[in-house]
């Protein structure tokens, strides 16, 4: 089986947490909302990665977020993707700021609370890997 290693981020504000609709141009999990993911390249330190994706992805610096929680890894698996599991590496940061700068990676955010996320097609299991850092 193979296995990717991939970060998924949180960003939280005041009671609400930031999703992601992933763009057409990624290669997976197309149009799904999301975290703030990416793949940890190499033997990389999966923080180092958050906060990078963060940086990438929503054009926040480190300086801007706070880092809340982090959780064990999950494994998950996802129907469309035969013989293939996901270890994510969930983190949970907070900030303050409102301006997200989208990069290509992904076409719209929305900031909601936790409990909306079920209303929103998203990436596998989400919904659990947010609830393991709430």
């Amino acid at each position: 089986m193979r296995s990717t290693r991939i970060v998924t981020s949180f960003l939280k504000k005041s009671d609400q947490i930031l999703i992601l609709k992933r763009s057409q141009k990624v290669r997976s999990m197309k149009g799904l909302w999301s975290g703030v993911s990416g793949m940890i390249e190499n033997n990389e330190v999966p923080l180092d990665r958050a906060k990078i994706e963060i940086f990438e992805e929503v054009g926040m610096k480190e300086n801007k977020i706070i880092l809340i929680k982090e959780s064990e890894k999950i494994i998950i698996s996802s129907p469309q993707y035969k013989n293939h599991e996901w270890e994510i590496f969930p983190f949970l940061f907070e900030t303050e700021k409102e301006k997200i700068k989208l990069n290509w990676e992904n076409s719209d955010f929305k900031w909601i609370l936790p409990k909306e996320l079920k209303n929103y097609e998203t990436v596998p299991s989400l919904e659990k890997i947010l609830l393991n850092l709430l």
